[in-house]
Order: C-alpha cells, then structure tokens, then sequence
C-alpha cells in the first residue's frame, strides 16, 4: 500500500516544521508540501498528487473555511484534516459543512495526529476530544435536538452532479457533460451520499427534492 501523503498548510513556520518532525519518522506518511497560506493550496494542488491536507483555520488572506470549501470542490477526493488552536464548536460546525473530515487541535500528540490521518483517509471522521465535547455542549443547549441536517452544505458542483444524477445520467454521461473525470463524479457521488445520509441514488434522489435543490420535472 502507497505511502499518504500529506500537505501542510499553515502560516506559522515552526507549526508546519512541528509537524513534520512528527510525522517524519511515522511509516506510511510521507509530507510531500507545505503552504503558509490557504490562497496557495489549489495551486500546489495541481502539481502535486496529495491525500490529506492538514489545514490550519485561522490563516491571513483566505482562512482554512474558504480554502477547504474551495478545496472538495475542485479535489473531492482529497481529505481535509482542520488543525487550530481553538476548540470553538462554531469553527467545528463550519469546518465540517465545507467538508473537513476531521478536527484535531495544535496541542495534539504524536500518536493523536497519526490516527487521525489515518482515520480520515480510511473514510471516517475524527475529532479530538475537546471539539467532541464542544459539540456535545451544542446538542445540550439545543436540549438534544441535533442540527446537522440544517448544517449540511452541498457545493455548487455537488448541486450540478446531483440534478444530473436526478435525471438518471450515469456517471460516466455526468462526467461527458461537466467535462470531469468518472472518478471525479464517483468521489462527488461517495461525498453526497456521505453527507446527505442517504443509502444509495434513490435515497439522494428524495433527499434533493426534499430540500428543493432540483425542480420536480413533473411540477
């Protein structure tokens, strides 16, 4: 199995050489780059092949949000790792809603940064323990009531593969279409079903005329 390789993208140099140091001597890592601002990512993105990117949230010029939202759209493929210094359960929500697949603080240890990379990668989400409990204090607030569903944040090219998927093209009509590779709209269709909860096409299907985001042909 390939190594992961990883991107670092913050602007505190001795953050990103923390980093490394860390994930250096771990077999199966390797960091192949490193970004001190969120406006560089897409742009490093296009020479170099990278599985996780290890995004700081609080950055100059463009923060890690708007990068990360920038990011899935162009590389759905591409996992996000959110890395800061504060455990405010509003950055937890809007990291997740742009599509991070985890959140893991600067103070983290080795062996937390390790499984946390290998975890996201595998497809699951990690969070530390204290962005855990903030969310945990936002469902208690909300006397349990959870609100995920209204959270959940479709790109504009998920909305495009979606309406598309509605009106029962294949993924390879979809890729013609968009001008996108089927990989592309595979990893689009895996992120919809991930964040929307549905089982399969049928479950996306209801869940877009649902929440209005195609118009019903027979309207």
């Amino acid at each position: 199995m390939a190594n992961i390789k990883v991107l670092l993208v913050d602007d505190h140099q001795i953050v990103r050489d923390g980093i490394k140091l860390m994930l250096e001597p771990q077999a199966g890592i390797d960091v192949v780059g490193e970004a001190e601002k969120g406006t560089e990512v897409l742009a490093l993105l296009k020479d170099q092949h990278v599985d996780v990117v290890v995004m700081d949230i609080n950055m100059p010029e463009k923060d890690g949000i708007i990068a990360t939202k920038e990011l899935k759209e162009e590389y759905p493929d591409v996992k996000v790792l959110a890395l800061t210094m504060s455990n405010d359960d509003s950055h937890v929500r809007q990291m997740v809603q742009a599509g991070a697949s985890g959140y893991i603080m600067k103070s983290a240890g080795r062996q937390e940064l390790t499984k946390a990379i290998h975890d996201v990668m595998e497809g699951k989400h990690y969070f530390s323990d204290q962005a855990t409990e903030s969310i945990m204090m936002d469902l208690v607030k909300n006397k349990g009531k959870s609100t995920v569903q209204d959270e959940v944040h479709i790109t504009e090219r998920e909305k495009e593969v979606l309406s598309l998927i509605v009106k029962e093209y294949t993924n390879q009509e979809i890729a013609e279409k968009l001008f996108i590779s089927p990989r592309t709209v595979d990893a689009h269709r895996r992120n919809l079903l991930q964040k929307t909860g549905a089982r399969n096409t049928a479950g996306l299907v209801t869940y877009a005329f649902q929440h209005g985001l195609v118009n019903n042909p027979d309207a």
